[in-house]
């Protein structure tokens, strides 16, 4: 994930800390978690489970979410979190323009804008 300051979570022991610690948020399409990472940087991790789908299904998902934060919520939102979003089975079955509509609702929802 080259975001403009964003890191992505990748440790199984990342993502469990946020799951632990951080505040979760969720609608239709995705939960979110949000936990204060204490540095001037965002780390994000995307996590969608064969519960979606198939491979083709998931990715298309992932590289949906992924850049959907990049394009509409990266710059705009305040540094030093960690999140974690999670696919719901029901995405598979939308556009991209519902997926971004879905994580603008979640973030503006937790306060980090």
């Amino acid at each position: 994930m080259n975001f403009n300051e964003t890191q992505g979570l990748k440790k199984d022991s990342d993502f469990r800390k946020v799951y632990r610690h951080g505040k979760s948020l969720a609608n239709k399409y995705l939960v979110m978690y949000v936990l204060n990472n204490k540095s001037d940087i965002n780390r994000v991790g995307i996590s969608v489970s064969k519960k979606v789908g198939k491979a083709n299904v998931r990715n298309k998902a992932r590289r949906r979410i992924k850049e959907s934060y990049r394009l509409s919520i990266d710059s705009k939102i305040k540094k030093g979190y960690d999140i974690v979003f999670i696919a719901r089975v029901a995405i598979k079955d939308v556009d991209y323009i519902d997926i971004e509509k879905a994580m603008k609702h979640l973030v503006k929802k937790s306060n980090l804008f």
